[in-house]
């Protein structure tokens, strides 16, 4: 596969799911402003905004939440807003044409000449629904219709590294936001993992086994730690191990944070569980970093081979 192509199919998983989990980290913490009286929307805008590897105003400029949906939700020109990483998602779906199926690319156009229509609705609420719904139909779409080949685990890969980040990021957010943050119960709502969770748990719910649940659970999906599994069984998958003595950097990244999860108690990470996602987000760009000096390193020089001319 040739570089440029596995370095789009790479970044239509991040950019997909990075519209998708930015969709639920707003949805939520814009709710809790209308239903908190008493929340200072300055310090939450602004606390959100460094979660979100933003810059924030000088001090002597109010944040609210006009100015956090503009940069983080409808800028269509910033890959880190929802619209920019949808449009950025279609472009890189476009140069990848020939390697991924006619529904996965109808799929991606779809929502780019969607989005127009969708956004700055009267309730920020119905897209930030719309923006799930449209991840949700392009993560369906690969499941169902690309070999699990290389393309699939490129997708796949570029997804998994992202929702292991993202999440951390939620879950940084209510570590910082303290006692006036999102409630454990409505994280677990925002990542659809509210009725896993009750299952699991036969009802019996509490803080801490409701952050083990999105930190450390092995089957549900948006966990940090099966994303993390996945991402490097996509790496395995993508280069089987020759050399038993060595391991590729990427997987030593995540392989390192997530043993770091799962080996400690769980008491120990909640303690300093900012610093934990702080360690998580790194992992995941230092990864990120890795597979693309190894797979798509586009700042190579070009030699020429043969007559020159």
């Amino acid at each position: 596969m040739l570089s440029r192509i596995a370095e789009s199919l790479f970044w239509i998983g991040r950019y997909v799911e990075r519209s998708d989990d930015t969709a639920r980290l707003l949805d939520v913490h814009l709710q809790i402003l209308l239903e908190d009286p008493w929340a200072e929307v300055d310090l939450a805008c602004r606390s959100l905004l460094s979660v979100m590897d933003r810059p924030t105003p000088p001090d002597d400029v109010a944040i609210g939440r006009v100015e956090v949906l503009d940069v983080l939700a409808y800028d269509r020109f910033s890959p880190s807003s929802i619209a920019g990483a949808l449009v950025a998602a279609r472009e890189n779906a476009r140069r990848a044409r020939e390697v991924i199926s006619t529904e996965l690319w109808e799929s991606l156009n779809a929502t780019w000449n969607q989005l127009p229509s969708h956004m700055r609705p009267a309730r920020p609420h119905d897209y930030f629904t719309w923006v799930r719904e449209r991840a949700a139909v392009v993560a369906g779409i690969i499941e169902a219709t690309i070999s699990r080949d290389e393309t699939w685990a490129f997708l796949v890969l570029g997804r998994s590294i992202e929702r292991a980040d993202m999440t951390a990021r939620l879950l940084m957010t209510r570590a910082l936001a303290g006692t006036g943050g999102p409630g454990w119960t409505t994280l677990l709502r925002s990542c659809g993992a509210h009725e896993a969770f009750l299952r699991t748990y036969r009802g019996i719910a509490s803080d801490e086994r409701a952050a083990g649940f999105l930190l450390l659970d092995r089957l549900f999906p948006r966990s940090i730690v099966y994303a993390l599994d996945q991402a490097d069984a996509c790496l395995a998958a993508l280069e089987p191990v020759v050399d038993r003595a060595t391991v590729d950097d990427a997987r030593r990244h995540l392989g390192l944070v997530r043993t770091n999860l799962e080996y400690r108690p769980l008491a120990d990470i909640l303690d300093s569980l900012p610093h934990e996602m702080e360690q998580v987000q790194r992992a995941c760009a230092a990864a990120s970093d890795a597979v693309r000096g190894k797979y798509f390193p586009s700042a190579a020089a070009t030699t020429w081979v043969g007559e020159n001319l």
